[in-house]
């Protein structure tokens, strides 16, 4: 939604999307060089329409990250659906992994700008889309009943930690989760 709530035309809302996705290409591209004029021409919209749409850098990237948790909540959900229950939970972590180091830029630009990040709803309807896999992994027996969400959710935090500050490649990453899911398992 815009900033003042009103719902949306159907080709502002599409120059809102296309706004979002070019964002978040360009930002994590080109880092903090990265320009709401790059973003304008990558989303094929002039620089008006984006400052209509987000009035500052800040807006921009809160709304980055609101989108990520969103596709996360939808990516568990269909990870629910068509995953093995003891693997759902093993393959989000994978997939949230890789996202965080890609988004890295944005998170950095987030902080940077001093923009505050009030999303609780967002994460609570992730901690609660975890919290689904994790009772699902327990009660196929591939995660000890021990563990809690709190525990679970400080795992996640942590290995995305370490991929977004850099260093990591893939083998690194893979042995870290080996040894996460090593310590998941009963």
């Amino acid at each position: 939604m815009p900033p003042d709530d009103k719902p949306l035309r159907a080709d502002a809302l599409r120059n809102r999307v296309r706004i979002l996705e070019a964002a978040e290409q360009v930002f994590s591209e080109r880092g903090p060089a990265a320009s709401t004029e790059e973003v304008a021409n990558r989303a094929g919209v002039a620089i008006g329409t984006v400052f209509r749409h987000f009035p500052t850098k800040g807006d921009l990237l809160r709304e980055i990250m609101k989108s990520l948790l969103a596709r996360l909540v939808s990516d568990v959900e269909t990870l629910q659906r068509e995953s093995a229950p003891g693997a759902a939970l093993f393959a989000f972590f994978t997939t949230l992994v890789a996202q965080a180091a890609r988004q890295k830029t944005v998170l950095d630009l987030l902080a940077q700008s001093g923009a505050e990040l009030s999303i609780p709803d967002a994460v609570g309807l992730l901690e609660r889309s975890v919290d689904g896999l994790l009772r699902s992994a327990q009660d196929a027996g591939t995660v000890r009943r021990d563990v809690r969400l709190p525990e679970v959710m400080a795992l996640l935090s942590a290995v995305c930690q370490g991929a977004v500050t850099g260093g990591w490649d893939e083998r690194l990453q893979a042995r870290t989760l080996a040894v996460v899911f090593a310590g998941l398992a009963p």
